[in-house]
């Protein structure tokens, strides 16, 4: 399955634009890119690997297709369980994830963004990962960065996805 999106040009954003709106996180992963990907889109595999460190992540439903839904809950080392949902916009595997991540639907805290996750062959079986979470505005990634640890989370998420793929 191929998909692709024509936009024209003067309306996609250039880095310059969403610079103080978004966060890229990058990381290479000695796995090839097909089980990197399944990593991300499998809920048993998902469930030893999601979330900073200290966090569990439950999945209550997942379908990982364009316009479908992943709910799961990430519960906190402290106790706190923050209620997620995520929607997917565009799956193209094993190449790209693209979802809406949030939404405010009651249970899930307002903090909606755009994540695109994209997973690049670096020769030699290894994956090149870059997440770009895109936020409406600088303010509402300032929460996500201040409140949530957002930057710290998303290296240890990443860090834990590397562990976790040789026992695949």
């Amino acid at each position: 399955m191929n998909q692709s999106t024509i936009t024209p040009a003067a309306a996609v954003p250039s880095h310059a634009d969403v610079a103080d709106r978004e966060i890229v996180q990058f990381r290479e992963y000695d796995a090839p890119r097909d089980l990197v990907y399944r990593a991300w889109t499998d809920p048993a595999h998902l469930a030893k690997w999601w979330g900073p460190r200290g966090f569990t992540t439950t999945t209550f439903s997942m379908d990982v297709s364009p316009g479908g839904v992943w709910r799961f809950v990430m519960h906190g080392p402290d106790g706190t369980d923050y209620q997620n949902k995520v929607t997917y916009l565009e799956v193209v595997p094993p190449e790209r994830l693209v979802f809406n991540h949030g939404g405010g639907d009651e249970g899930c805290e307002s903090m909606s963004h755009r994540t695109t996750v994209t997973f690049e062959d670096a020769g030699g079986g290894r994956t090149r990962l870059t997440m770009r979470a895109l936020f409406v505005t600088a303010e509402a990634k300032a929460y996500v960065v201040e409140k949530h640890g957002a930057i710290e989370g998303g290296k240890q998420t990443l860090a834990r996805l590397a562990e976790y793929l040789p026992t695949m």
